[in-house]
């Protein structure tokens, strides 16, 4: 139905910037019916935990551990959702996967992780 790929990881040093694209293809109704989209992170031995969240109305939330440094975006006419990290801290060293959800018919889809390393 709905598939999520996840770009923009890489290496980058503390303070340095980096811009997650999470791009939804498939059945375009199921796409647009999309509640809201996700970004979540697991970092090596740890609980995969949320980052931020953005409704298909253009709400966003964050974590308290990103605020003021990361910002969700969407652009509805190219299917993607962006996670913009700014100031970057090794503790933001982690696999950040996208993530999808659609309450009725429940349908959840996830993607398959970008690795972003924080370098002090």
């Amino acid at each position: 139905q709905v598939q999520l790929v996840e770009s923009g990881g890489g290496l980058v040093q503390a303070g340095g910037s980096l811009r997650l694209s999470c791009t939804a293809s498939g059945n375009i109704f199921t796409i647009n019916a999309m509640g809201w989209y996700r970004w979540y992170r697991q970092a090596p031995g740890k609980q995969r935990e949320v980052v931020a969240t953005i409704t298909r109305g253009g709400m966003t939330t964050y974590q308290d551990f990103v605020k003021g440094r990361f910002t969700i975006s969407r652009d509805n006419a190219k299917n993607t959702v962006y996670l913009q990290m700014n100031n970057l801290r090794p503790e933001d060293t982690a696999v950040y996967y996208c993530n999808a959800n659609r309450v009725g018919p429940y349908l959840e889809v996830w993607g398959q992780g970008t690795l972003v390393t924080v370098s002090s």
